[in-house]
């Protein structure tokens, strides 16, 4: 299909140009702000070739096109000049209100996502240390499990710590001075005075003794407020002045009124909320646990789990378990069954590789292909998994099933985080998922022409079927296909193109990459601000906000370097391009330069590295995860 008719179809399928209010592009996605993004016909947006899928960010509705997104925005204002457009030099203007409940879920999930890793880790550990102890590897007396003990338990006793840096960088305060708010409060003479159960006051104001180790409410609303504070007061100081008393007086007027006024609302919002989630899923039993566990699906699609994050964290914290963890593992099960269902009913080839390989990706607690990909694209599957995901969660609650910790990973692997009293309830819960999810998916069957089996291939790895011959040139002697563009020949390494901690793509914050609808890779949270290219080979792109780059290697894997989320906003402001399109480069060779500090408080930094031609390899494998220094082998693509 050509870019004007992929652009025609594009419009039509959001609502025609009578709904757009204005569009703009960045590196990979058309982003459309609508007047209702309800007249969008999503199954018809995700049949056409060059969409591989859509999100919504806010009121934001945005078509996720690729490396050819630029072109199909090109033909759409060219042939519809009365769209309003906007560029990555602007930003979409609207009349409309965010909806204020979504602007709460996006901000509990800022600010809880970057601390994942280090929670789930903590917590993964826990549960590895309750199942040595529970089979008599370990003794609970001994150094080693205290030591050991210390790392899972620490990062929870200092919860409010790690809220106060990630919620500083969400809110654009100082994360310094938001943990220096964070320490007050829990300093060992602080929590001294509150729980000596004395009368305490401030300049004759009343302190209400409250217990800030392991809160989550408390200083989350602190440094929200902190936020306005420090802002108001760095207007009214003088710039000679600010460095010391900006967070001096930040300091002496959010203690206090964290102490006063904060810790105990926040204390009682987060005890209310908490009680009354747990009086449900407490005394509701199997009614509540076939209604959680069915809707469950939708309240992760939603983002509304979100919400819940701060809840689970505080009954794992201070209750030592929380009951609405496994409805996740089991909402997984029943997704991992629906798709093997499709899979046993499915007539194409390539539908039923696709539905058996998502659902062992679901069963590992990667749900998104089996859910996006397979179950809501021929709908019926979806229901099954739904029903399975009812009569587990029914099980599991009925018998007061429980996690202990939050392990991160709600499928098989995560199964420590459920070790304890309640394990074979929730177990239970989730093979009866998985089977009744199974069963219904293949009693329901599927009308393949629903789907587009053709547009699933994105989801399993396959070489290209372009036609290929033989050219040589200055660099190698390559294949290239019919177009003129490399394809592989040999194994690809890559190495990396920054400094500071590599991470699995899937932890990345943001669908486009995380779902790998870009193709697969790894993604990178830099320490230094400076970009080298991975590769030796030629530059493709240097995108105009000069925050994302195509660079192509002489044995054809072609790799998109994304750096930060939703930088394109940034419109080139903190950073520097040392190359341009068509460029030679050996692998090291500086490609930009970026202000890593002031991006960060805006922005998450965490920058993705894509093979976008991840169909043309056997395997695109992360060589190295953990702290690495550009330069070295990160990356693996075996043809």
């Amino acid at each position: 299909m050509k870019h004007q008719e992929t652009a025609q179809e594009i419009i039509k399928a959001v609502g025609g140009t009578s709904n757009i209010n204005s569009v703009y592009h960045c590196v990979t996605r058309l982003r459309f702000d609508l007047k209702d993004n309800e007249k969008v016909d999503n199954g018809s947006l995700k049949k056409l070739d060059k969409v591989m899928g859509t999100n919504i960010s806010g009121d934001q509705f945005q078509v996720i096109i690729g490396n050819d997104v630029a072109k199909v925005f090109d033909a759409m204002v060219k042939e519809n000049p009365a769209i309003q457009q906007t560029t990555e030099n602007k930003e979409p203007k609207s009349d409309k209100k965010q909806n204020v409940v979504l602007k709460i879920f996006e901000t509990i999930a800022g600010v809880f996502a970057p601390m994942l890793p280090a929670i789930t880790a903590a917590g993964m550990l826990k549960g590895l240390l309750a199942l040595f102890v529970s089979v008599g590897w370990m003794s609970a007396g001994t150094d080693t499990y205290r030591i050991l003990s210390a790392i899972g338990d620490g990062v929870f006793h200092y919860l409010p710590l790690l809220i106060a840096v990630s919620a500083a960088r969400k809110f654009g305060s100082n994360p310094f001075v938001a943990i220096a708010l964070g320490t007050a409060l829990m300093y060992p003479d602080m929590t001294a005075l509150l729980s000596s159960g004395e009368s305490v006051g401030f300049l004759g104001i009343p302190v209400t003794a409250v217990s800030y180790a392991s809160s989550v409410i408390p200083i989350l609303l602190a440094v929200w407020l902190m936020s306005y504070v420090e802002k108001w007061v760095d207007r009214v100081i003088p710039a000679a002045l600010k460095l010391l008393l900006v967070p001096l007086i930040t300091l002496l007027v959010m203690v206090p009124v964290t102490l006063i006024a904060i810790g105990p609302l926040g204390t009682f919002v987060g005890t209310g909320l908490s009680g009354g989630i747990n009086w449900l899923l407490n005394e509701g039993g199997l009614i509540a646990g076939i209604v959680l566990g069915g809707a469950m699906a939708l309240i992760i699609m939603t983002g509304m789990h979100y919400a819940l994050v701060p809840i689970i964290l505080s009954n794992i914290a201070t209750l030592g378990f929380d009951k609405f963890l496994p409805l996740t593992y089991i909402s997984n099960m029943g997704q991992a069954g629906a798709t093997l269902g499709v899979f046993f009913r499915a007539k194409d080839k390539k539908l039923k590789t696709v539905a058996l390989s998502t659902s062992f990706t679901a069963l590992m607690g990667v749900t998104e292909p089996a859910m996006y990909g397979v179950n809501m694209k021929y709908k019926k599957p979806f229901a099954a998994a739904m029903i399975g995901s009812a009569v587990g969660g029914g099980f599991a609650l009925a018998f007061g099933a429980k996690a202990y910790v939050l392990a991160g990973n709600g499928g098989l692997p995560g199964l420590p985080a459920l070790i304890g009293q309640t394990f074979w309830y929730s177990l239970g819960g989730m093979i009866l998922a998985f089977v009744v999810g199974a069963i219904m998916s293949t009693v329901f069957g599927i009308k393949e022409e629903e789907g587009d089996a053709e547009a699933l291939a994105q989801f399993s790895p396959g070489a290209s079927t372009a036609p290929a011959k033989v050219v040589s040139n200055d660099a190698a002697t390559v294949n290239v296909d019919e177009m003129g563009a490399p394809t592989p020949t040999s194994d690809a390494v890559a190495v990396a193109p920054m400094t500071g901690t590599s991470i699995p793509l899937k932890e990345v914050n943001d669908p486009t990459f995380g779902d790998e609808l870009m193709g697969k890779g790894v993604a990178f949270v830099p320490t230094v601000g400076e970009l080298v290219s991975p590769v030796t080979g030629t530059i493709m792109n240097v995108f105009k906000t000069k925050h994302a780059i195509v660079v192509r290697s002489d044995n054809g894997m072609e790799l998109l370097i994304h750096v930060g989320i939703n930088t394109v906003k940034l419109r080139g402001q903190y950073f520097d391009a040392y190359v341009a399109t068509g460029a030679r480069v050996q692998a090291g060779d500086k490609l930009l330069t970026f202000e890593l500090a002031e991006i960060a408080k805006e922005y998450d930094i965490t920058t993705a590295m894509v093979v976008t031609n991840t169909a043309d390899y056997k395997a695109v494998l992360p060589v190295k995860l953990g702290e690495i220094t550009m330069g070295e082998d990160v990356l693996k693509a075996e043809i």
